[in-house]
């Protein structure tokens, strides 16, 4: 019998709507499942994606055009998949992801206005197949978690942008979640913690069944 394949999971939702908290949430109810596991994010995960999410990242003076933006992103995303995530799966570990391409078609696609079909093209070209098969969108106003992450200070460049555009990352969530049932947990963000993470824990326990 061969190596049962890892499961993918990704948390994704606007700023400051918890998913530091709870990716450690997710990670220790892994662990006390005893199941093998590697926690990574986007962009980022590797080294070389890492550096290429410090200059996304970066407040700048210069402004960075979206297409640039889009093939950056997807840069880092092609060496996180080939180099970490696709061999952790196929050896039988679970990955579990801070944000992967739901952002891209949130941010990049409502938020900054490029063609949803672009980013399919783009996102069948780096991922072929391969989609995480569980999506917890934690959903909150973006004025809820936009204070909440201003709060915390030292905001990065995707952060300062205005209400306006969160607004319009949170639609396309709400959107490709309502396509989708079978693959995204939206979760009630603006709850109080205790009740959020009731709610994961529970959603966890029908994926490992």
């Amino acid at each position: 019998m061969g190596q049962q394949r890892g499961r993918f999971i990704t948390l994704e939702g606007l700023e400051g709507v918890g998913k530091t908290t709870n990716l450690g949430f997710v990670r220790d109810w892994l662990q006390g499942q005893g199941i093998p596991y590697l926690l990574t994010r986007e962009p980022g995960g590797t080294p070389l994606a890492e550096e290429l999410r410090d200059v996304l990242l970066a407040p700048r003076e210069e402004g960075v055009d979206p297409w640039c933006e889009l093939m950056l992103i997807f840069a880092a995303r092609a060496q996180h998949l080939n180099t970490l995530i696709a061999p952790a799966l196929e050896a039988g570990t679970w990955v579990l992801c801070d944000r992967f391409t739901d952002a891209t078609y949130a941010y990049q696609g409502a938020g900054r206005g490029l063609p949803l079909e672009s980013i399919a093209t783009l996102e069948k070209l780096v991922q072929g197949d391969l989609r995480p098969d569980c999506t917890f969108l934690l959903d909150a106003p973006p004025e809820v978690g936009l204070t909440r992450a201003r709060a915390r200070g030292g905001l990065d460049r995707f952060e300062q942008e205005k209400v306006d555009f969160f607004h319009r990352a949170r639609e396309i969530y709400l959107d490709r979640a309502a396509a989708a049932p079978g693959r995204y947990q939206v979760v009630d963000a603006s709850k109080p913690l205790q009740d959020v993470q009731v709610d994961i824990a529970s959603r966890l326990e029908l994926l490992r069944a």
